[in-house]
């Protein structure tokens, strides 16, 4: 005889509701726990991105060299290129610099000098009329300095770089090289000019009013060629140097903060 199958006895409903109250309980426990792995797995990934990017952008540290200002530096090499500056004249500040206990500094500067001939009375008054307005003039630094204004000024013409010249002369003179420079280019012409050396003393100086005005003799070797508009040339030889005297003055207000001089008259003579 086949027996039926036993039934399970039945759950009494209080034990039905709290066995599905357990299952919820520890559903709700798994669910916690995922979300608590996903919010971990969240931080990993954005830390990871974090770092990701301060490998690729960098970070600032202070080290950092500074981006150079080309108009600054610009700016710069147009203020080195102003005429001849009197050493010691003033301090970086503009004002008077103070000497009173640098008597060996003083001493230097009235020492017979090779710039100019200290047998010539009047030309050795003149300089010492100028060092009562600057006690501290150095002719022979200042001779340095038109030895280089002189080299500037002709490299500059020869090549019409009139920007060049103009903070170097007087108005005057500027409009006569302006109009020389001018005039070439209407000729479709163009100045090639070598110095192949410079010699240079003080040959007059004094004081007019308030401005400094010393005169130099300049004695050049030069190579002058003139080109035309097919690169022929039309007067002078590469192979020729010249032997070429020029007699310049230069000029400048001795109550000014501004220590450069300006080419006020010029002469040459060959």
């Amino acid at each position: 005889m086949i027996m039926p199958c036993a039934r399970p006895p039945a759950l009494a409903a209080e034990d039905l509701a709290g066995a599905i109250s357990g299952d919820l309980q520890k559903a709700g426990q798994m669910g916690n726990g995922f979300q608590f792995l996903d919010i971990i797995l969240f931080a990993m990934v954005a830390a990871f991105l974090v770092l990701r990017l301060r490998n690729v952008l960098g970070k600032k540290t202070g080290h950092q060299r500074e981006r150079q200002n080309p108009f600054a530096e610009r700016s710069q090499e147009m203020n080195e290129d102003k005429v001849v500056e009197l050493p010691n004249r003033r301090a970086d500040n503009g004002a008077e610099p103070d000497f009173e206990d640098d008597e060996e500094t003083a001493a230097q500067a009235h020492r017979p000098d090779p710039a100019y001939d200290s047998d010539d009375d009047r030309l050795v008054a003149g300089i010492e009329n100028i060092r009562e307005e600057d006690r501290f003039f150095d002719p022979a630094g200042f001779l340095e300095g038109a030895n280089g204004a002189f080299e500037m000024i002709v490299r500059a013409f020869s090549a019409g770089e009139l920007d060049r010249l103009q903070p170097l002369l007087a108005e005057d003179v500027f409009e006569q090289f302006r109009d020389a420079v001018e005039e070439r280019a209407r000729a479709n012409e163009t100045l090639e000019t070598e110095i192949t050396g410079i010699s240079s003393s003080i040959v007059d100086a004094g004081m007019a009013g308030r401005d400094a005005v010393v005169t130099v003799c300049f004695k050049s070797g030069q190579i002058n060629v003139t080109r035309d508009a097919e690169n022929r040339i039309i007067d002078g030889d590469p192979n020729d140097v010249t032997e070429i005297e020029d007699i310049w003055t230069f000029r400048r207000d001795t109550q000014s903060a501004d220590p450069n001089w300006k080419l006020v008259e010029t002469g040459a003579q060959q």
